[in-house]
């Protein structure tokens, strides 16, 4: 659960065990919450894994236009099996609304990235594709449209997939797989050059 009203609320000794198993009390709900997640250890695995393998960041504008195509994609994702997460960048822009957005990168496979219209998308992309090498970009953009000025400096970054052109919502959905398999190959590309840098690091420090 999230955002509980939890004014006056006495939040001492909770317990987090089952009845069967040793008492772990813990103050405050959402450590609570935390403690039970790092706990139990099965559930961790496959939220890590569900983060690692499933997680799809949806970037876009809130437009009317612009959400049915975010909307119709995650949909789809969902159909797939992936787990999108839909950024809305209509919403009033707070301080700490890049640090949002990186934080959400960080727990992606990959990015896609709807840049038509994309008002404070640049920002944000700014700080996404320099800092995070191992999360590739998937850029789309309407055949209408031109790319805005600033992109230019990020095809530069091998992880910044060629931008796919694309008519209209119907044609989005139909290419979907084709348009998913760059980012895929790159995904697993930069997971197992991670693996293969864990067994380096393993070995030598077993030597």
């Amino acid at each position: 659960m999230w955002n509980p009203i939890l004014e006056g609320a006495k939040q001492e000794d909770l317990n987090i065990s089952n009845d069967d198993e040793p008492t772990i009390t813990v103050d405050r709900l959402d450590l609570a919450q935390f403690i039970h997640l790092m706990v139990d250890n099965q559930r961790l695995r496959n939220v890590i894994d569900t983060i690692t393998s499933k997680v799809i960041l949806l970037l876009g504008r809130f437009t009317p236009e612009r959400k049915r195509v975010l909307e119709a994609l995650r949909t789809e994702l969902r159909s797939r099996n992936y787990v999108p997460v839909l950024f809305d960048f209509d919403k009033p822009l707070s301080r700490d609304i890049t640090e949002t957005v990186s934080i959400l990168a960080h727990m992606a496979r990959f990015v896609i990235a709807d840049i038509t219209d994309p008002r404070s998308m640049p920002q944000e992309l700014m700080r996404i594709i320099p800092d995070l090498p191992s999360v590739p970009v998937q850029p789309l953009i309407l055949t209408s449209e031109t790319e805005y000025g600033m992109f230019e400096h990020f095809k530069r970054y091998p992880w910044v997939l060629q931008p796919y052109c694309y008519r209209d919502e119907e044609q989005l959905i139909t290419d979907l797989a084709d348009i998913l398999k760059p980012a895929e190959v790159a995904a697993h590309r930069n997971r197992n050059r991670f693996k293969r840098s864990e067994i380096v690091r393993g070995t030598a420090l077993g030597s």
